[in-house]
């Protein structure tokens, strides 16, 4: 079996790949570790109406205007 040089694909690539291989757990955490923004908040799972009203205002303020 081929190992395949992950770091070599595009993002594209990989997607593709990952795709192909669902079985393949490999190709996931790489996609995870080389395009996940360690920036990025992160938050907390609701645990009530109060708080899935917060996560809605979270995401409409994440939304790029178009």
């Amino acid at each position: 079996m081929n190992n395949p040089d992950f770091d070599s694909m595009t993002r594209e690539e990989l997607r593709q790949y990952m795709l192909e291989h669902r079985d393949d757990k490999a190709p996931f955490e790489f996609y995870l570790d080389k395009f996940r923004n360690p920036n990025n908040p992160i938050y907390p799972a609701p645990q009530s109406l109060e708080d899935m009203s917060y996560l809605q205002k979270i995401i409409k303020q994440q939304k790029p205007e178009g």
